[in-house]
């Protein structure tokens, strides 16, 4: 019997296994389905052999009434050429052939790596699928397509890297948001249908997916099964998850994605190759945090990734915003270094005609007027005090009211007048004539100015988005953002960026593979941060994530919080201060350098260790915390956001502890007393004695103080001999 494409159809219990991948305890297995194609019959738990030669055996589904009269296939290529009936991997035209129907021409694999080969039924293209799974057990995939004889051109539609999930996924995490509110979780139970997050915003957004988490019933950040999966892509994307009534093959969901690719985008001339942005699938039988384990691992092993100490820095955006002054910047350079701040950041405000936002975007040129000596004399004096010198930018984006706008309207995006925002527009970057002129006017002004480090932001969506002939450019303007990005390191090996996007709008490993941290939000009110950051913290270790002391009334919700919050808010991840430091009292500039003093003490710990959280005892309370690699040091902060019902707190476990290990735990109030809700503390924080115990005590619940809402208190667990 053969389908109806002539392709023999294969019996699976005499099919040998195509590839096993097992690595960082993750088993990936591929078996040919009933068509000879690669279809993944197991990704989760690592498998003996005997265990993988069973699961090939038993993968074959049944076949169904009321249905095709062979086993359904749900292959690494899904398409309706094989009686696929959910979302195909491959959606590509050429003329008025459909790409369909592909099978297996190569494979090549070993016990980390698998790279299948398949063509399409007519013969007019060849797909490369890619995987690697890396020592954290992440599994990074891809897909080519190439124009392998096709007369006309092949448009590209979708390539997506679907994966299969069991039956008992069956509920589905991600996020949304909006601006200063980023990575706002929600839940919901997999149904019957597709569930699809789409981003058409020309980055990734305020409510972006970001991390797609599959899992079992009442998955926690401490137990549950889950499967999750990330784009590194900076441009338009989709996520799915998607069940139908008959299931994948043996498997109930599917789940993946890929590059949200817009009409005409993707045009394949004979010869020419499209490759897809990498996906990554996590999965952990540890819940979130097994999940964030292995991401962090895996980001942390990228060649790039930042080695060195996170320096502490001052923004000045929120202590001077435009009104710039080489003797009241340099006052404040001076304010910095004497309290412990290591980099100094100059934002918006310095370069041509910028006396607001109005005007000057664009227009990279050292306002004369404003800085007669140019930027050097600042960084100079910068540079002397033993501080990093920073510089903001937005590349991406012009003013109407700009030297550059009036000399180069074509330059700009395609989009209607009316569709303004924040007084701007966005380069093509697509156009080599505007990435070369904006790397050279950055790397001239970086060079002048001897900068150490670009805050690169990015304060709009991309909306319409298209070219001179009409034609849609997201896809080719994020890539000539990625080359200039590229090359100006190249050009500058020491030269350290942030990617801002009016805070936590672009927040994915395609940009942090060019860049060394994100800014997680413009919101710096520590209630909010509290839990943007540790919302974010499930993707991204704390040393990539930008979290900021504000004044103590936040600039974008005006609610006041203690000094104690902001400073312990913002120590769990990039520290820094955003605040003007000359108009702080001397009890706050005393609070600060203490601050820094415990940042540099303790942001090796918490750059490197493992992150965890607790799950909630009640709401409005919060615990998490990060753990050393050999567990014999942690850091924990117990947070109240907001009052329950809850008279006093009961015991909270201490998550991620080593059971048999003796911990001194001590509370850490270099930055400030937490104020209690509560006549007295606990008896172990009464004694004179630091509390002593093994971790297994620690895991079963630590009596901790009912602290009044807006207020954190920081536990420091250290290994003792027994």
């Amino acid at each position: 019997m053969t389908s109806s494409n002539s392709v023999p159809r294969v019996d699976p219990l005499r099919t040998p296994l195509l590839a096993h991948l097992r690595r960082g305890g993750v088993s990936v297995l591929f078996a040919a389905d009933g068509f000879g194609v690669p279809a993944i019959v197991h990704w989760g738990r690592a498998l003996f052999d005997v265990d993988a030669a069973g699961m090939v055996a038993t993968s074959a589904p049944a076949v169904m009434n009321s249905s095709i009269d062979i086993p359904r296939s749900f292959s690494i290529a899904a398409g309706r050429a094989h009686g696929w009936s959910g979302t195909p991997a491959i959606e590509a035209d050429a003329a008025d052939a459909v790409i369909d129907g592909f099978t297996l021409i190569a494979s090549d694999a070993d016990e980390s790596e698998a790279r299948f080969t398949l063509r399409d039924a007519a013969s007019l293209s060849e797909a490369v699928f890619s995987y690697r799974l890396d020592d954290a057990g992440i599994l990074h995939a891809a897909i080519e397509i190439r124009n392998a004889g096709a007369e006309h051109p092949i448009d590209i539609r979708a390539a997506r890297i679907v994966l299969p999930l069991p039956a008992r996924a069956e509920e589905v995490l991600d996020f949304t948001g909006r601006w200063t509110n980023e990575r706002l979780p929600q839940r919901s139970t997999i149904h019957d249908g597709t569930w699809l997050r789409s981003s058409r915003r020309g980055r990734p957004g305020h409510d972006a997916a970001m991390l797609t988490m599959a899992g079992t019933t009442g998955f926690r950040f401490r137990s549950g099964e889950i499967w999750a999966t990330h784009l590194a892509w900076s441009g338009n994307q989709e996520t799915i998850l998607e069940r139908l009534p008959e299931g994948a093959a043996v498997h109930r969901s599917v789940l993946g994605g890929g590059e949200l690719v817009e009409a005409g985008e993707v045009r394949l001339q004979p010869g020419e190759t499209y490759r897809s942005p990498d996906a990554l699938f996590a999965w952990s039988d540890e819940g979130i945090d097994g999940v964030t384990a292995r991401l962090h691992a895996s980001i942390r092993s990228r060649p790039g990734h930042p080695r060195s100490p996170r320096p502490l820095l001052l923004n000045t955006w929120e202590a001077v915003y435009f009104d710039h002054d080489l003797a009241t910047l340099s006052a404040l350079a001076e304010s910095a270094a004497e309290l412990g701040i290591e980099r100094f950041v100059l934002d918006d405000g310095w370069f041509r005609a910028r006396r607001d936002d109005h005007a000057g975007l664009g227009d990279w040129f050292v306002d004369v007027d404003v800085w007669p000596g140019g930027l050097r004399p600042l960084s100079d004096a910068v540079h002397g005090l033993g501080m990093q010198f920073g510089l903001w930018f937005e590349p991406e984006m012009v003013n109407p009211d700009s030297d550059l706008a009036r000399a180069h309207p074509d330059w700009l995006l395609g989009e209607s007048r009316i569709l303004e925002s924040r007084h701007q527009f966005v380069l093509d970057f697509s156009r080599e004539e505007v990435a070369a002129y904006v790397l050279e006017r950055l790397d001239s002004v970086i060079t002048e100015a001897a900068v150490d480090f670009v805050k690169w932001d990015h304060n709009r969506d991309l909306h319409a988005a298209l070219g001179t002939r009409g034609d849609r450019r997201v896809r080719a303007h994020t890539q000539g953002v990625y080359r200039v990005l590229d090359e100006l390191r190249r050009r500058h090996p020491l030269l350290e960026i942030e990617s801002c996007a009016s805070g936590g709008g672009r927040v994915d490993l395609g940009i942090l593979a060019r860049t060394d941290r994100v800014w997680a939000s413009d919101c710096n009110d520590p209630v909010e941060r509290q839990s943007i950051q540790r919302w974010t913290q499930t993707l991204l270790p704390p040393e990539l994530i930008g979290s900021h002391i504000g004044a103590s009334d936040s600039h974008t919700t005006h609610r006041r919080a203690s000094f104690s919050f902001r400073a312990i808010t913002a120590l769990f991840g990039h520290a820094g201060v955003e605040w003007d430091i000359d108009a702080a009292t001397t009890d706050e500039r005393r609070g600060i350098a203490a601050w820094a003093a415990l940042y540099k003490e303790v942001r090796g710990l918490i750059h490197s260790g493992v992150t965890v959280r607790g799950d909630a005892v009640d709401d409005g309370a919060l615990l998490h915390g990060v753990v050393s690699p050999d567990r014999r040091e942690a850091l924990f902060a117990w947070v109240r956001t907001e009052t329950s019902g809850v008279a006093h707190t009961p015991r909270v476990p201490i998550p991620g502890l080593d059971l048999r290990t003796m911990y001194r735990v001590t509370v850490r109030e270099d930055v400030g007393v937490a104020s209690r809700h509560q006549v007295e503390d606990p008896a172990w924080l009464q004694s004179a004695e630091p509390l002593i115990c093994t971790g297994a005590v620690l895991a079963q619940g630590l009596p901790l103080p009912a602290l009044n809402p807006s207020q954190a208190m920081l536990l420091h667990l250290q290994a003792v001999e027994a």
